[in-house]
């Protein structure tokens, strides 16, 4: 867990965009999505087309009877804003002796800062693995268990995952890496493609999406 780079990193902040221009798609009716954070407005459930046509991928190379389940996609700059900053000021509360560059790396574990978020640029999907019908899989933890309530169990390699939950993780990862993304290593239901955190895992000289406009 120590040496996971959190994605406040200078390593991965540092990196530059070269916009591809790639548009936004919306991924209803091409892959199972959940309406628990879904907007009036949609934005949950667009994601950029190269992101897209790689999710199509790794749902192609899934075991008979699972699919994926995409929970949240596109994030606004201002929603991305408030999930920052409220989870830091959980952490104030919870970590009074806290600087505040502590806060700041301590709460991107959890929900990337503004400047870096991938979710902001279309280039990160949350998700989990479903049955044919729906029916969601056990990963462990819910998607969005933070670090504290779930005692880190939330970290994709978590120790704390019981077997099942660690053959389903196991099964997620292996198809969305065959299909060109990267994970979030503190959150197993992150994946992104394109983004500074992809460019920096796969070494590629610049990400490929930056920020949209709300």
């Amino acid at each position: 867990m120590r040496d996971i780079v959190l994605i406040s990193d200078p390593r991965v902040t540092g990196i530059p965009v070269e916009e591809s221009g790639d548009p936004m798609l919306d991924v209803r009716g091409r892959l199972l999505v959940d309406d628990r954070l879904a907007d009036d407005d949609g934005a949950y459930a667009r994601l950029r087309e190269g992101l897209v046509s790689r999710l199509v991928d790794a749902e192609r190379q899934l075991p008979d009877g699972y699919r994926l389940l995409v929970v949240e996609g596109y994030r606004p700059v201002g929603l991305q804003r408030r999930y920052f900053d409220d989870y830091k000021d959980t952490l104030r509360v919870t970590f009074p002796d806290m600087s505040p560059e502590e806060l700041h790396v301590a709460a991107s574990r959890y929900v990337s800062p503004i400047e870096v978020a991938p979710h902001t640029a279309g280039a990160a999907v949350d998700l989990t693995l479903c049955t044919d019908d729906g029916v969601e899989l056990d990963m462990g933890t819910a998607v969005n268990a933070n670090p504290e309530e779930s005692e880190g169990a939330c970290y994709t390699a978590a120790p704390n995952v019981p077997a099942p939950a660690r053959r389903h993780r196991d099964i997620l990862g292996r198809a969305l890496t065959s299909a060109g993304l990267v994970n979030y290593p503190t959150e197993w239901w992150h994946w992104s493609f394109g983004d500074r955190y992809w460019a920096m895992t796969t070494q590629a000289k610049a990400a490929a999406y930056g920020p949209l406009t709300d």
